[in-house]
């Protein structure tokens, strides 16, 4: 590492060992597969909603073979509101992998792990430094705005460069795995806590008087403008009605049940065919739908 950016990571990192949360898929005796099923149902969704799935989802399914045993629509129907429900089904299809693949344990190295069904760079090096330790750079949306303040004075992370994200990441960690891997949560948990978007709590931050950004006098964010995702009218909220009834039957239903979610025909029937082609849902030999068996 270089010895430049010492006086950045050691502090974040001691700070991260007072200030961390105590959630479900951290400690040294978490699981790897309870930390692969977390980093799955973190993506673009709040922690305090993932929690009480979280724990749901292990108590039902406690390893990747428990999964796999079970139908894809169980899967579907398990996550609930969690939202972008196509991750339910990526997570059957890599529990399943990982089952005939792997001998039911999850692979340890980032390679291993990008091979896997859903399993994305991120994902991939997520898994391996936060369930088993490994040195590798872990860049979310909370790391990066980390790194682009502390480091090269910018106010906000802007459009996604992973390969310059990912080589600025690797050049701050510490050679020894562990404490590579302690470093990369810390950097995330700072980001999620006080390193924020709209209100950074700069006050107690722990490499204030190191941060770039701060330096240079906090200046505003000249990127490009960043396209706010709304929710409400969109083919996703109907696509979530629609798996709402899905979820709630016990039998297939018929298409008189779907068609009361939503008054407009064409919206509805587009966000139909667009579950059936995703395998979110399936059409039975008689016309009625269900979840995927």
């Amino acid at each position: 590492m270089p010895a430049e950016h010492d006086e950045l990571t050691a502090p974040i990192a001691d700070w991260y060992a007072d200030h961390a949360r105590e959630l479900p898929w951290r400690g040294a005796d978490v699981d790897p597969w309870a930390v692969m099923v977390s980093e799955f149902m973190l993506q673009q969704t709040p922690v305090a909603r993932v929690i009480p799935a979280f724990e749901a989802w292990l108590t039902r399914w406690p390893s990747p073979a428990a999964l796999a045993a079970d139908s894809p629509g169980e899967a579907v129907r398990m996550w609930g509101k969690l939202g972008y429900p196509r991750r339910a089904l990526r997570l059957h299809a890599a529990a399943s992998e990982i089952t005939t693949s792997h001998g039911g344990v999850v692979p340890r190295t980032v390679e291993a792990l990008r091979s896997l069904p859903g399993v994305g760079d991120y994902t991939a090096a997520a898994i391996a430094v936060f369930g088993y330790g490994e040195r590798a750079p872990v860049v979310d949306t909370n790391v990066r705005r980390v790194l682009h303040r502390a480091v090269l004075g910018a106010a906000d992370a802007g459009p996604t460069t992973t390969k310059a994200d990912m080589a600025l990441c690797e050049s701050l960690l510490p050679d020894r795995p562990t404490e590579a891997a302690r470093l990369s949560i810390a950097l995330m948990e700072l980001g999620a806590l006080v390193c924020t978007a709209a209100s950074p709590s700069c006050g107690v931050c722990p490499v204030s008087d190191e941060c770039a950004w701060q330096l240079a006098g906090r200046p505003e964010y000249a990127g490009p403008p960043k396209r706010v995702q709304r929710f409400a009218g969109t083919d996703r909220q109907v696509r979530g009605k629609l798996l709402d009834v899905l979820r709630a039957a016990d039998e297939p239903v018929g298409k008189e049940r779907l068609d009361v979610v939503w008054s407009d025909d064409t919206q509805r029937e587009r966000a139909l065919a667009g579950l059936l082609d995703d395998g979110l849902a399936q059409q039975t030999t008689d016309g009625r739908f269900a979840l995927p068996a």
